[in-house]
Protein backbone atom coordinates (compact mmCIF):
# COMPACT_ATOMS: atom_id res chain seq x y z
CA UNK A 1 0.00 0.00 0.00
CA UNK A 2 1.48 3.32 -1.06
CA UNK A 3 1.94 6.01 1.61
CA UNK A 4 -0.82 8.60 1.28
CA UNK A 5 1.01 11.80 2.16
CA UNK A 6 -0.48 15.22 2.79
CA UNK A 7 1.29 16.48 -0.33
CA UNK A 8 -0.33 13.77 -2.43
CA UNK A 9 -3.77 14.58 -1.03
CA UNK A 10 -3.17 18.28 -1.69
CA UNK A 11 -2.23 17.56 -5.29
CA UNK A 12 -5.42 15.55 -5.87
CA UNK A 13 -7.52 18.20 -4.15
CA UNK A 14 -6.16 20.94 -6.40
CA UNK A 15 -6.71 18.84 -9.51
CA UNK A 16 -10.21 17.64 -8.69
CA UNK A 17 -11.75 20.39 -6.58
CA UNK A 18 -12.93 17.74 -4.10
CA UNK A 19 -12.63 17.94 -0.31
CA UNK A 20 -9.68 16.60 1.65
CA UNK A 21 -11.28 13.52 3.16
CA UNK A 22 -12.76 12.34 -0.14
CA UNK A 23 -9.37 12.84 -1.80
CA UNK A 24 -7.68 10.83 0.93
CA UNK A 25 -10.24 8.03 0.50
CA UNK A 26 -9.80 8.04 -3.28
CA UNK A 27 -6.02 7.72 -2.97
CA UNK A 28 -6.38 4.89 -0.45
CA UNK A 29 -8.72 3.06 -2.83
CA UNK A 30 -6.31 3.47 -5.77
CA UNK A 31 -3.02 2.86 -3.99
CA UNK A 32 -1.88 6.45 -4.42
CA UNK A 33 -2.40 6.66 -8.19
CA UNK A 34 -3.48 10.27 -8.91
CA UNK A 35 -5.07 9.58 -12.31
CA UNK A 36 -6.92 6.52 -11.05
CA UNK A 37 -8.06 8.53 -8.02
CA UNK A 38 -9.55 11.21 -10.29
CA UNK A 39 -11.51 8.52 -12.14
CA UNK A 40 -12.60 7.04 -8.78
CA UNK A 41 -13.94 10.42 -7.69
CA UNK A 42 -15.77 10.83 -11.00
CA UNK A 43 -17.34 7.38 -10.64
CA UNK A 44 -18.55 8.36 -7.17
CA UNK A 45 -20.01 11.58 -8.56
CA UNK A 46 -17.74 13.62 -6.31
CA UNK A 47 -15.41 15.37 -8.72
CA UNK A 48 -16.28 19.01 -9.27
CA UNK A 49 -13.63 19.45 -11.91
CA UNK A 50 -13.32 16.22 -13.85
CA UNK A 51 -11.69 17.94 -16.80
CA UNK A 52 -9.07 19.71 -14.69
CA UNK A 53 -6.59 16.91 -14.28
CA UNK A 54 -4.14 19.09 -16.18
CA UNK A 55 -4.16 22.59 -14.78
CA UNK A 56 -3.06 25.63 -16.76
CA UNK A 57 -0.06 26.94 -14.88
CA UNK A 58 2.87 28.16 -16.99
CA UNK A 59 2.93 31.75 -18.18
CA UNK A 60 4.13 33.02 -21.54
CA UNK A 61 2.53 33.03 -24.97
CA UNK A 62 1.10 30.85 -27.71
CA UNK A 63 2.29 32.06 -31.13
CA UNK A 64 1.14 31.08 -34.61
CA UNK A 65 2.65 31.59 -38.06
CA UNK A 66 1.29 30.79 -41.53
CA UNK A 67 2.96 30.44 -44.92
CA UNK A 68 1.47 30.18 -48.41
CA UNK A 69 2.82 27.36 -50.58
CA UNK A 70 1.41 27.46 -54.10
CA UNK A 71 -2.25 26.53 -53.88
CA UNK A 72 -1.82 25.28 -50.32
CA UNK A 73 -0.61 26.52 -46.96
CA UNK A 74 1.30 25.45 -43.88
CA UNK A 75 1.11 26.80 -40.35
CA UNK A 76 2.82 26.33 -37.01
CA UNK A 77 1.86 26.97 -33.40
CA UNK A 78 4.29 27.10 -30.48
CA UNK A 79 4.14 27.50 -26.72
CA UNK A 80 6.85 29.82 -25.41
CA UNK A 81 6.91 29.81 -21.60
CA UNK A 82 8.19 32.26 -19.02
CA UNK A 83 7.73 32.51 -15.27
CA UNK A 84 5.32 35.45 -15.12
CA UNK A 85 2.55 37.00 -17.17
CA UNK A 86 4.44 40.29 -16.86
CA UNK A 87 7.17 38.92 -19.11
CA UNK A 88 4.57 37.80 -21.66
CA UNK A 89 3.75 41.49 -22.13
CA UNK A 90 7.40 42.34 -22.77
CA UNK A 91 8.01 43.44 -26.38
CA UNK A 92 11.29 41.50 -26.65
CA UNK A 93 9.56 38.32 -25.48
CA UNK A 94 6.73 38.84 -27.98
CA UNK A 95 9.15 39.47 -30.84
CA UNK A 96 11.01 36.28 -29.97
CA UNK A 97 7.78 34.27 -29.86
CA UNK A 98 6.84 35.48 -33.35
CA UNK A 99 10.28 34.65 -34.75
CA UNK A 100 10.29 31.18 -33.21
CA UNK A 101 6.83 30.43 -34.63
CA UNK A 102 8.11 31.30 -38.11
CA UNK A 103 11.11 29.01 -37.62
CA UNK A 104 8.72 26.23 -36.52
CA UNK A 105 7.12 26.22 -39.97
CA UNK A 106 10.05 24.08 -41.10
CA UNK A 107 10.34 21.84 -38.02
CA UNK A 108 8.16 19.37 -36.16
CA UNK A 109 9.65 19.14 -32.66
CA UNK A 110 11.12 21.33 -29.94
CA UNK A 111 14.69 20.02 -30.25
CA UNK A 112 14.93 20.78 -33.97
CA UNK A 113 13.39 24.23 -33.45
CA UNK A 114 15.90 25.06 -30.69
CA UNK A 115 18.78 23.97 -32.94
CA UNK A 116 17.50 25.87 -35.99
CA UNK A 117 19.39 28.94 -37.23
CA UNK A 118 17.96 32.36 -36.35
CA UNK A 119 19.51 35.82 -36.64
CA UNK A 120 23.03 34.50 -37.11
CA UNK A 121 22.81 32.07 -34.18
CA UNK A 122 20.21 29.50 -33.10
CA UNK A 123 16.79 29.68 -31.50
CA UNK A 124 18.30 28.34 -28.28
CA UNK A 125 20.90 31.12 -28.34
CA UNK A 126 18.11 33.67 -28.72
CA UNK A 127 16.27 32.20 -25.74
CA UNK A 128 19.44 32.06 -23.62
CA UNK A 129 20.21 35.70 -24.35
CA UNK A 130 16.63 36.65 -23.58
CA UNK A 131 16.87 34.91 -20.21
CA UNK A 132 19.99 36.95 -19.43
CA UNK A 133 18.33 40.18 -20.57
CA UNK A 134 14.92 39.81 -18.92
CA UNK A 135 15.98 37.78 -15.91
CA UNK A 136 13.42 34.98 -15.98
CA UNK A 137 13.68 31.36 -16.97
CA UNK A 138 11.96 30.65 -20.30
CA UNK A 139 11.83 27.92 -22.91
CA UNK A 140 10.05 26.66 -26.02
CA UNK A 141 7.79 23.95 -24.59
CA UNK A 142 5.71 22.68 -27.52
CA UNK A 143 5.59 22.84 -31.31
CA UNK A 144 2.89 21.65 -33.75
CA UNK A 145 2.44 22.09 -37.49
CA UNK A 146 -0.33 21.55 -40.05
CA UNK A 147 -0.32 21.79 -43.84
CA UNK A 148 -2.57 21.25 -46.87
CA UNK A 149 -1.61 20.79 -50.51
CA UNK A 150 -4.63 22.72 -51.75
CA UNK A 151 -6.71 24.97 -49.56
CA UNK A 152 -5.97 26.88 -46.38
CA UNK A 153 -4.74 26.44 -42.84
CA UNK A 154 -6.84 28.94 -40.91
CA UNK A 155 -5.72 30.18 -37.51
CA UNK A 156 -7.24 31.82 -34.48
CA UNK A 157 -5.63 33.20 -31.33
CA UNK A 158 -7.77 33.61 -28.23
CA UNK A 159 -7.03 36.29 -25.61
CA UNK A 160 -4.66 37.91 -28.08
CA UNK A 161 -2.11 40.36 -26.68
CA UNK A 162 -0.74 41.16 -30.15
CA UNK A 163 -1.08 39.84 -33.69
CA UNK A 164 -0.71 36.03 -33.69
CA UNK A 165 0.08 35.99 -29.95
CA UNK A 166 -2.21 34.98 -27.10
CA UNK A 167 -3.27 32.35 -24.57
CA UNK A 168 -4.82 29.77 -26.94
CA UNK A 169 -3.82 29.07 -30.52
CA UNK A 170 -5.81 26.98 -33.00
CA UNK A 171 -5.00 25.78 -36.52
CA UNK A 172 -7.59 24.25 -38.86
CA UNK A 173 -6.63 22.54 -42.11
CA UNK A 174 -9.17 22.70 -44.96
CA UNK A 175 -8.61 21.02 -48.31
CA UNK A 176 -10.58 22.54 -51.19
CA UNK A 177 -10.26 24.30 -54.50
CA UNK A 178 -12.84 26.91 -53.42
CA UNK A 179 -12.10 30.59 -52.90
CA UNK A 180 -9.38 30.94 -50.26
CA UNK A 181 -10.96 33.95 -48.59
CA UNK A 182 -14.22 32.04 -48.08
CA UNK A 183 -12.35 28.97 -46.85
CA UNK A 184 -10.38 31.09 -44.39
CA UNK A 185 -13.61 32.59 -43.08
CA UNK A 186 -14.99 29.08 -42.53
CA UNK A 187 -11.75 27.92 -40.97
CA UNK A 188 -11.61 30.83 -38.55
CA UNK A 189 -15.16 30.13 -37.37
CA UNK A 190 -14.29 26.48 -36.78
CA UNK A 191 -11.05 27.49 -35.03
CA UNK A 192 -12.99 29.76 -32.67
CA UNK A 193 -15.36 26.84 -32.01
CA UNK A 194 -12.38 24.57 -31.22
CA UNK A 195 -10.89 27.14 -28.86
CA UNK A 196 -14.17 27.10 -26.92
CA UNK A 197 -14.97 23.37 -26.95
CA UNK A 198 -11.58 21.57 -26.92
CA UNK A 199 -12.59 18.52 -29.01
CA UNK A 200 -10.50 15.36 -28.61
CA UNK A 201 -10.54 14.32 -32.27
CA UNK A 202 -11.51 15.41 -35.76
CA UNK A 203 -13.95 12.54 -36.35
CA UNK A 204 -15.08 9.32 -34.71
CA UNK A 205 -12.51 7.18 -36.51
CA UNK A 206 -9.62 9.22 -35.10
CA UNK A 207 -10.86 9.23 -31.49
CA UNK A 208 -8.37 7.41 -29.27
CA UNK A 209 -9.89 4.02 -28.29
CA UNK A 210 -8.17 4.37 -24.92
CA UNK A 211 -10.19 7.53 -24.22
CA UNK A 212 -13.41 5.68 -24.99
CA UNK A 213 -12.52 2.71 -22.79
CA UNK A 214 -11.49 4.98 -19.94
CA UNK A 215 -14.81 6.81 -20.14
CA UNK A 216 -16.67 3.48 -20.37
CA UNK A 217 -14.97 2.23 -17.21
CA UNK A 218 -15.83 5.40 -15.30
CA UNK A 219 -19.46 5.39 -16.48
CA UNK A 220 -19.87 1.69 -15.68
CA UNK A 221 -18.59 2.18 -12.15
CA UNK A 222 -20.80 5.24 -11.71
CA UNK A 223 -23.86 3.29 -12.87
CA UNK A 224 -23.07 0.59 -10.31
CA UNK A 225 -22.69 3.20 -7.57
CA UNK A 226 -26.11 4.61 -8.53
CA UNK A 227 -27.62 1.16 -8.04
CA UNK A 228 -28.61 0.56 -11.67
CA UNK A 229 -29.65 -3.04 -12.47
CA UNK A 230 -26.77 -5.16 -13.78
CA UNK A 231 -28.73 -6.18 -16.87
CA UNK A 232 -29.29 -2.52 -17.78
CA UNK A 233 -25.81 -1.12 -17.16
CA UNK A 234 -24.35 -2.05 -20.56
CA UNK A 235 -27.25 -0.41 -22.41
CA UNK A 236 -27.11 2.70 -20.23
CA UNK A 237 -23.36 3.05 -20.64
CA UNK A 238 -23.53 2.50 -24.42
CA UNK A 239 -25.97 5.40 -24.69
CA UNK A 240 -23.72 7.58 -22.55
CA UNK A 241 -20.67 6.65 -24.66
CA UNK A 242 -22.53 7.67 -27.82
CA UNK A 243 -23.31 11.00 -26.17
CA UNK A 244 -19.67 11.33 -25.05
CA UNK A 245 -18.46 10.82 -28.62
CA UNK A 246 -20.77 13.55 -29.91
CA UNK A 247 -19.45 15.87 -27.23
CA UNK A 248 -15.75 15.35 -27.96
CA UNK A 249 -15.64 14.68 -31.74
CA UNK A 250 -15.30 17.94 -33.67
CA UNK A 251 -17.46 17.08 -36.68
CA UNK A 252 -20.33 15.90 -34.45
CA UNK A 253 -20.31 18.88 -32.09
CA UNK A 254 -23.06 21.52 -32.34
CA UNK A 255 -21.52 24.66 -33.82
CA UNK A 256 -21.17 27.23 -31.02
CA UNK A 257 -22.41 30.05 -33.27
CA UNK A 258 -25.44 28.00 -34.35
CA UNK A 259 -26.21 25.06 -32.03
CA UNK A 260 -28.85 23.76 -34.46
CA UNK A 261 -26.04 22.94 -36.90
CA UNK A 262 -23.14 20.53 -36.35
CA UNK A 263 -19.64 21.29 -37.61
CA UNK A 264 -20.13 18.51 -40.16
CA UNK A 265 -23.27 20.23 -41.43
CA UNK A 266 -21.55 23.62 -41.45
CA UNK A 267 -18.84 22.26 -43.76
CA UNK A 268 -21.38 20.55 -46.03
CA UNK A 269 -23.55 23.67 -46.26
CA UNK A 270 -20.52 25.84 -47.06
CA UNK A 271 -19.37 23.39 -49.75
CA UNK A 272 -22.81 23.57 -51.34
CA UNK A 273 -22.75 27.36 -51.17
CA UNK A 274 -19.28 27.62 -52.74
CA UNK A 275 -19.90 24.90 -55.31
CA UNK A 276 -16.80 22.87 -54.45
CA UNK A 277 -15.94 19.93 -52.15
CA UNK A 278 -14.55 20.91 -48.75
CA UNK A 279 -12.72 18.54 -46.43
CA UNK A 280 -11.54 19.16 -42.89
CA UNK A 281 -8.19 17.39 -42.68
CA UNK A 282 -7.04 18.24 -39.18
CA UNK A 283 -6.76 20.71 -36.36
CA UNK A 284 -4.38 21.71 -33.59
CA UNK A 285 -5.42 23.38 -30.33
CA UNK A 286 -2.72 24.58 -27.96
CA UNK A 287 -3.56 26.28 -24.66
CA UNK A 288 -0.96 28.04 -22.56
CA UNK A 289 0.35 25.97 -19.67
CA UNK A 290 -1.68 22.82 -20.31
CA UNK A 291 -0.36 20.01 -18.14
CA UNK A 292 1.99 22.18 -16.07
CA UNK A 293 1.18 22.42 -12.38
CA UNK A 294 1.18 25.87 -10.80
CA UNK A 295 1.53 26.47 -7.04
CA UNK A 296 -1.76 27.69 -5.58
CA UNK A 297 -1.64 30.33 -2.89
CA UNK A 298 -3.74 28.82 -0.09
CA UNK A 299 -3.54 28.03 3.60
CA UNK A 300 -3.23 24.26 3.75
CA UNK A 301 -2.35 23.81 7.44
CA UNK A 302 -5.87 23.53 8.82
CA UNK A 303 -6.93 21.01 6.21
CA UNK A 304 -3.84 18.87 6.86
CA UNK A 305 -4.57 18.96 10.59
CA UNK A 306 -8.14 17.83 10.06
CA UNK A 307 -7.01 15.05 7.75
CA UNK A 308 -4.40 13.67 10.13
CA UNK A 309 -6.93 13.61 12.97
CA UNK A 310 -9.34 11.47 10.96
Amino acid sequence: MAEITAALVKELREKSGVGMMDCKKALQETDGDINAAIDWLRAKGLSKAAKKADRVAAEGLIAVATRHAGSGESAAVIEFNAETDFVARNELFQQAANKIAIVALDHTDVDSVNAAPLDGATVQDLVTNLVATIGENMHVRRVATLSVGEGVVASYVHNAVATNLGKIGVLVGIESGADHAKLRELGRKIAMHIAATSPLSLDESSLDPAAIEKERAVLTEKAKEEGRPDNMIEKIVSGQIAKFQKEVVLTKQPFVMNPDQTIEQLVADTAKELGAPIKLVGFVRMGLGEGVEKPVGMDFAEEVASMTKA
